[in-house]
Order: C-alpha cells, then sequence, then structure tokens
C-alpha cells in the first residue's frame, strides 16, 4: 500500500457521488439520450432466459414483474417498466421475490393430518385443492338454505328466499389484488357465502 496516498475519507466519497448525481441530472435535464445505456442493460441479462410478466406477490399495490426463467426455474426477478403502476420500480420486499422463489426453505407439498389421526402427512399441492374443492362442495351441499323464515314488520312469521350458507366463511388477504379480491368475492357470491371479510378492513 502507498502510504503516500492520502486515503479516501467518507466526505470524498459523498461530494464525488452528489457530484455524479448532478451531472446526470444534468444531462437528462439538457436532452440526455439513455438508449444506448437501456440496450446495454438488457446485454447484461442472463443469455437464453425467457421473460415472464407477472405480479408482485407481496402487498395489494399490484406492481409488476418481469421473471426471466431458464428451464422452467426463476434466474432473476425486476420490475416491469411498461407497468403503469410501479414503472419498472420495486420496493425492498419485491426486490427480494426471487429469494422467495428459489429459496430450498419454500413449501412444496402441504402437511395433513386426517381427523382423529396424530401423525401429519406430506400431500401434493394439486391433491390439497382437490380436498379443498370437494369438502366446500360437501360443506355447501348439506348447509345450504333456500329460504329462511324470520319475523316480518307486521310480527308474522314469514318465509324469505336467501339462497345462502352459513357454515363457509371467506378471509381475503391484503396481500391480494384488486382482482384476485374480486374473483374471490364472485366466487363466495355465487356458492351462497354470507360470512366474507377482507383482513385489510379488520
Amino acid at each position: 500500500m502507498d502510504r503516500s496516498q492520502k486515503p479516501v475519507s467518507r466526505r470524498d466519497v459523498l461530494r464525488g457521488t452528489a457530484a455524479g448525481g448532478f451531472a446526470l441530472g444534468s444531462a437528462l435535464a439538457l436532452g440526455g439520450n439513455l438508449t444506448a445505456a437501456k440496450a446495454h442493460a438488457l446485454s447484461l441479462k442472463v443469455a437464453g432466459a425467457k421473460d415472464v410478466p407477472s405480479i408482485c406477490p407481496y402487498c395489494a399495490v399490484g406492481c409488476g414483474i418481469i421473471a426471466s426463467v431458464v428451464n422452467g426455474k426463476v434466474v432473476n426477478v425486476e420490475g416491469n417498466p411498461n407497468s403503469p403502476i410501479n414503472e419498472g420500480n420495486l420496493c425492498p420486499k419485491g426486490a427480494a421475490s426471487f429469494q422467495m422463489m428459489t429459496t430450498p426453505l419454500r413449501q412444496l407439498k402441504v402437511k395433513y393430518r386426517a381427523p382423529g389421526a396424530t401423525q401429519w402427512e406430506e400431500k401434493p399441492l394439486e391433491w390439497a385443492y382437490d380436498r379443498i374443492a370437494q369438502l366446500t362442495k360437501e360443506t355447501r351441499d348439506r348447509t345450504f338454505a333456500r329460504t329462511w323464515k324470520t319475523t316480518g314488520a307486521d310480527g308474522n312469521e314469514v318465509e324469505k328466499e336467501v339462497n345462502h350458507t352459513l357454515a363457509i366463511g371467506s378471509l381475503g388477504g391484503a396481500t391480494m389484488d384488486n382482482e384476485w379480491n374480486y374473483v374471490q368475492l364472485k366466487l363466495m357470491r355465487a356458492l351462497g357465502v354470507v360470512n366474507i371479510e377482507n383482513q385489510a378492513r379488520i
């Protein structure tokens, strides 16, 4: 190490960063063209990857992401510049969604404990989907009420058409975007579910 050179201080780094930012801002304000820089950035992407547009899975903002996929595996995640919501930007959680998809700790199976059993079993996700659909239909068929007896304004008993089930509830989450919540609400209403709530409102 050459001790004759003056060590770089934090102030020097901040001064250089501010000067660089000012220079870049001035260049853009004066009509600087970033086409070459964008083309160079595209060339740095993973070779042979297929870009798949998607939605960030975290909050309900619905930021657009682009997942780069090679042989069915996600190798990169970045913001989608064509999204009108985030215009290519991602918050720290959105930027970390790559780790969520690729971590070896991610559960790809469900744990199931049969009624009366003491041990958990591992089941594939497809099995869980079918099981949920089966139990939902069985519960709805068993508890569906076409009419409901109540007391009318005159004090007499009346029978009103309701077409509902009180045995199923739906709790939406704040991590679901508007489109997901809309479809879920339509499904629950079609099933006749009355108990519908959302975690964001709670």
